[in-house]
């Protein structure tokens, strides 16, 4: 099992989908929220970031049943993404996986575009210093690119179930024995990452954030039952597009092939670094 928090409303309606499979126990802090209760928690807001610093709330006993392993969602831009550290200083005892959500910051002004800036770098400290066992950005301009087409009356419910989907499977692909292949695990020093989708016919990557030096770069990649019983030259074909892969001495290429119930083929690919991203 996994917990998943989400900081800000905006998170909280990421987490919120979690709850359509048995695999997570899911807690949402925002001001959305009418009364606190076990698994929901009532944010105060404020017009000033400082305040959220000086009003850090005690969250001991809301956190007490969460499990060892625990995925954090946050959006950059919103006011309530300055409680993030104060409230996972509560938790620190735990696994924490932290989902940095971040906006189309050139069209930021103002103070979300100072809190997302200031956040953003933050973040990324505490993840290289060891505090977070990950930092992964996930950037809602360049999922956009990659779903071609969204209609605005939809768009963050597309967003949202884009970001819950890859984030789930990547999960179980943790857990999972692959058919052939194994995902290396990064080096403890490469706690940055991004994910992205995977064009299972050329092996084509759409990054869902444009990361500087990745140092190891990880395929899942998905093919239906039948192909996986029938086809003989499929993993030789899979194996040559991987080989051309950039890598050098700083960068390992590593994969993993599952069975998927679906007809369709599909992946995700996730590319780790120890370099803080800048904020463009």
């Amino acid at each position: 099992m996994i917990s998943i928090i989400g900081i800000g409303n905006a998170a909280s309606n990421i987490a919120e989908l979690f709850k359509s499979t048995n695999n997570y126990t899911v807690y949402r802090l925002n001001s959305s929220v009418k009364r606190s209760s076990k698994y929901q928690y009532r944010l105060k807001s404020f017009e000033d970031p400082e305040e959220y610093e000086k009003n850090i709330p005690t969250l001991q006993k809301f956190f007490k049943d969460t499990n060892d392993h625990v995925q954090v969602f946050v959006v950059g831009s919103s006011l309530s993404s300055n409680y993030t550290l104060g409230i996972l200083q509560q938790i620190a005892d735990k696994k924490i996986d932290l989902f940095y959500i971040k906006p189309d910051s050139e069209l930021l002004t103002g103070v979300p575009k100072l809190v997302e800036s200031a956040v953003f770098g933050v973040l990324q400290e505490y993840a290289r210093s060891g505090v977070f066992n990950s930092f992964t950005v996930i950037s809602n301009l360049e999922i956009e690119k990659s779903l071609d087409s969204i209609p605005i009356k939809s768009y963050y419910e597309s967003i949202n179930n884009s970001i819950f989907s890859m984030i789930h499977y990547v999960n179980y692909f943790m857990h999972a024995e692959p058919e052939i292949g194994m995902v290396s695990k990064p080096l403890d020093i490469n706690r940055i990452r991004t994910f992205g989708a995977l064009n299972i016919k050329n092996l084509e990557e759409k990054w869902f954030f444009e990361l500087d030096n990745p140092r190891d770069v990880c395929y899942y990649i998905c093919i239906n039952k039948e192909k996986l019983e029938t086809d003989g030259t499929l993993h030789r074909k899979l194996v040559e597009m991987l080989k051309n892969k950039p890598r050098n001495s700083f960068q390992r290429v590593s994969y993993a092939i599952y069975e998927t119930p679906y007809q369709h083929d599909f992946g995700f690919c996730v590319a780790h670094t120890n370099v803080v991203q800048k904020n463009t």
